[in-house]
């Protein structure tokens, strides 16, 4: 804790330094920020959303018409869009399939490169690319409420050691007379935190947000928490950058009749432990197996000590779930429409689920391997979507605390077809403003539009 005293006094030291060497003058300062009407905004989506969820499409179609005032058919039919491309005059199509051509090129380019900086010519004259900077400061939340979570400290601080953040805070719940748990501030240090505070809860996300306490404003905010922690990351996303909206941890076990059901079981009830809600999915072929599971389970449960025993028993009798399937493919589907955060195969044939799922925050594939393993110490991140949202986002890694940016530069030469398209591309959209900014350069590189 001396230790960790002395790097925030140096930090604080330097933090002052810098902004006594970097005066700024305002020639003029906007009276508004883009957040300025964000609660007005905010109030009338969440009414909007409300609708929409109790009247599905009657209330997409009725907002339609009054916002809109529009009464024709919501879907775009084949036949409407075919109808559009005889009746489209060719300058605007062809205007379009330049855009298309080059967001095409760069797209195939950043899949090409990805991961890394590139620069590519898309037309003559024109060339763009990405660069990959790690942000400047990351604010890395640590659990220690029921449990210290000393592999989330490493899980956090040393991805985003390695992505090359310079300035990573750590904010942990201290306990009475003790502060940050020992082993998390050891662990944290260790994997290069620049600054640990005694701060849980919603709290330390406002500190971390707001750069509290001598530290900058955190670029990003990750790092697993309660629904109280998960809630405050969620109303400051936009202000700040998080990993992910988390929820309870979960587990989903797809096994076959050739699985053990002690270990499916013991599986199960190791991720159910974390929490009251922390659902666990199996998903199988083999009724018998299934039926051995589920008498486990509870027994399983009954020899744990009393919080991972309350935790787990509340887990599984509420959200719990076993699941009998045809299919290895009925399998799959099941479980890709769970999207668990956690998902273990323990089948026989082991490559061809490996090849075929989808949607997961992590895959834990065969018997050898379990959750427990990411979760503390085999390598992968255990800071990974919950309740769904496998189906459109990984986990936490090194690409999370790194912004991929990208630019472009042009000849005067190529200005002859860019400029010219883009102004009327830009006409076409009724953005006048846009369009005379390829004008001027039109006129000053001497072309015509």
């Amino acid at each position: 804790l001396i230790q960790s005293w002395k790097k925030y006094i140096n930090h604080l030291n330097t933090f002052t330094k810098k902004r006594e060497i970097m005066p700024i003058q305002y020639l003029k300062k906007s009276p508004k920020t883009s957040s300025t009407d964000d609660t007005k905004t905010r109030e009338i989506v969440e009414n909007i959303l409300k609708d929409i969820e109790k009247n599905k499409e009657e209330g997409c179609i009725e907002l339609t018409k009054k916002f809109d005032k529009y009464e024709g058919d919501i879907i775009v039919s084949k036949e409407r869009i075919e109808e559009i491309k005889k009746k489209l005059d060719q300058k605007t199509k062809d205007d379009v399939q330049f855009s298309h051509e080059r967001v095409r090129k760069f797209a195939e380019a950043q899949l090409k490169n990805y991961g890394q900086d590139f620069e590519v010519e898309l037309s003559k004259g024109l060339y763009a690319g990405q660069k990959l900077i790690p942000i400047n400061t990351a604010g890395c939340y640590v659990p220690a409420g029921r449990y210290a979570h000393i592999a989330s400290a490493v899980m956090s601080v040393t991805t985003a050691k390695v992505a090359g953040v310079k300035n990573i805070i750590v904010c942990s719940s201290p306990k009475p007379g003790v502060g940050v748990h020992p082993t998390i501030v050891y662990t944290a240090d260790l994997c290069g935190a620049d600054l640990i505070l005694n701060l849980g809860g919603v709290q330390a996300i406002a500190a971390m947000t707001n750069g509290l306490f001598g530290s900058a404003p955190a670029d990003i905010l990750v790092g697993p928490g309660n629904q109280f922690v998960a809630e405050a990351k969620r109303i400051l996303f936009g202000k700040v950058g998080i990993d992910l909206f988390a929820g309870p941890t979960e587990i989903a076990i797809i096994a076959d009749q050739y699985a053990d059901a002690e270990i499916v079981a013991v599986d199960l009830v190791g991720q159910a432990e974390h929490g009251y809600n922390s659902p666990a999915w199996l998903f199988t072929t083999s009724k018998d197996l299934a039926e051995k599971v589920m008498k486990r389970v509870p027994e399983l449960i009954a020899e744990l000590p009393e919080l991972p025993r309350t935790n787990a028993e509340a887990a599984w009798k509420d959200y719990g779930e076993v699941i009998l399937c045809d299919t290895d493919e009925e399998a799959a589907s099941i479980s890709d429409e769970y999207a668990p955060e956690h998902l273990e195969v323990q089948t026989k044939n082991l490559e061809w689920f490996h090849k075929r799922l989808k949607n997961y925050g992590s895959l834990f594939v065969g018997e050898e391997t379990t959750v427990a393993y990411g979760d503390k110490c085999s390598g992968t991140n255990h800071i990974l979507p919950t309740k769904g949202a496998g189906r459109y986002t990984g986990g936490l890694f090194v690409g999370k605390f790194i912004k991929t940016l990208s630019f472009q530069r042009m000849t005067k030469e190529s200005t002859e077809l860019v400029g010219a398209a883009a102004a009327r591309l830009s006409r076409y959209e009724g953005m006048e403003a846009h369009a005379r900014t390829g004008d001027v350069r039109l006129r000053k590189y001497g072309f015509s539009n």
